[in-house]
């Protein structure tokens, strides 16, 4: 399994839950919390992925930038988590919950755009045959954190 597609396809399900809380409408509350929800859940299991198996893997291999990437890509998602746990902490018609998810969208999809632009080209060349010995790893990771309960 090649877990730079694996990694592509989570960024994009969580880039059209983006656009349906965008959606959602000023006071569809529930949906709003109901999206959210989903998106931090998601992006919790993401960011274990990578930081658990993909970003060890590219940084033992990576020249100095790719490595600067990665530490950058890990402080990104330190600010996110920070963002993910005030907003699971607040109410959906609290006044800063959209403008936190708000923030947490810009954030996700700046990382995003450097995961895929400048990560990932380096991390295919770095890791070569190894690319799917490290999806399968993630895979499996993957399928045991969905079947925990939350």
């Amino acid at each position: 399994m090649d877990p730079i597609e694996m990694l592509k396809k989570d960024h994009k399900e969580v880039k059209a839950l983006f656009r349906e809380y965008e959606g959602a409408g000023d006071t569809a509350y529930k949906t709003k919390q109901q999206i959210a929800e989903k998106v931090i859940s998601e992006l919790r299991l993401h960011s274990k992925l990578e930081e658990q198996i993909f970003y060890p893997a590219v940084q033992k291999k990576a020249d100095e930038e790719g490595k600067d990437l990665v530490l950058e890509g890990i402080e990104e998602h330190h600010v996110v988590a920070t963002l993910m746990d005030e907003i699971a902490a607040l109410q959906p018609e609290d006044e800063t919950y959209d403008a936190k998810f708000k923030v947490l969208t810009e954030n996700v999809e700046h990382h995003i755009e450097e995961e895929e632009g400048e990560l990932f080209p380096d991390a295919k060349k770095a890791l070569g045959d190894e690319l799917d010995a490290i999806g399968d790893k993630m895979a499996a990771l993957k399928k045991q954190l969905q079947a925990q309960p939350a």
